[in-house]
């Protein structure tokens, strides 16, 4: 310790001091979270809240009015986004938080726009993830439960179809503005996954959209219909953990949580 005269006046002792791996020692996720995300954050810490897992948010610039055109545009704004996530965090997987977006611009499109930053890292949206999940829970025949206008679910419809999964079962709140999709409730929500999936052609049940609250539900969706229930922010993280090695079961969220499946990401 040394000590510093200021002004001549006071004298500020110089402290010595050691560093060590910081926050996240275990892994650290980057996290492209929309300007009118008003639930992401919340269920993401709530579903990576492990011993040495760190998660980095930057906002993205979006229009709360989701149309196919709206969504397109949030083309321009991904690599603004993942600019403000510095190389010098060391991330071991990144996520663009919006299923839509993802359905709209193209996964393959997002995941070369996050490579211009973070080249070599690993990444993820929640369409993407909740292909993988699903694949990993063995659904084949998809009840899907989409917040959106007919055009823009389907869309995502399309999408999961192109990669083998049937979608047998479909419900909508038909709603275009973020602003209230981020608050309808987490019993509405309950009892659409419950309406897609009782019926006998559905193998389980996917809840689209970052701003769902749906994180919450999904265990007791699983015991009320019998079959494996996922959800945008519930995928992507699960998603974006596996990516970064993270393989630690978790209870309260539903089976992709407390399996250790083969999944194949």
């Amino acid at each position: 310790m040394r000590a510093l005269k200021v002004d001549n006046q006071t004298i500020i002792s110089r402290l010595d001091f050691a560093t060590d791996k910081g926050a996240g020692e275990r892994t650290r996720i980057g996290l492209l979270v929309l300007e009118s995300d008003q639930t992401m954050e919340l269920e993401m810490r709530a579903l990576t809240h492990l011993s040495g897992v760190a998660i980095y948010h930057a906002r993205l610039a979006n229009d709360t009015h989701v149309t196919p055109d709206t969504l397109a545009k949030m083309e321009a704004e991904l690599p603004v986004a993942a600019a403000l996530l510095p190389p010098y965090l060391g991330l071991s997987a990144i996520g663009y938080g919006c299923t839509s977006g993802a359905t709209i611009i193209g996964e393959a499109r997002v995941a070369n726009i996050l490579a211009q930053s973070h080249k070599g890292v690993p990444s993820s949206n929640p369409l993407s993830a909740a292909k993988a999940a699903l694949r990993c829970l063995g659904v084949t025949r998809l009840g899907l439960v989409t917040p959106y206008t007919p055009d823009v679910t389907q869309a995502m419809q399309d999408r999961f179809e192109e990669a083998g999964i049937a979608i047998t079962r479909v419900g909508s709140f038909y709603e275009e503005s973020d602003e209230v999709v981020g608050k309808i409730s987490a019993q509405s929500i309950l009892d659409a996954a419950i309406s897609v999936g009782t019926s006998t052609d559905v193998d389980g049940v996917f809840i689209s959209c970052t701003s769902l609250r749906a994180a919450g539900i999904i265990e007791l969706a699983e015991q009320k219909i019998g079959k494996p229930v996922t959800a945008s922010n519930h995928a992507l993280a699960w998603h974006l953990l596996r990516l970064a090695g993270i393989k630690d079961e978790q209870v309260g969220y539903g089976r992709l949580f407390t399996t250790q499946l083969d999944e194949t990401l």
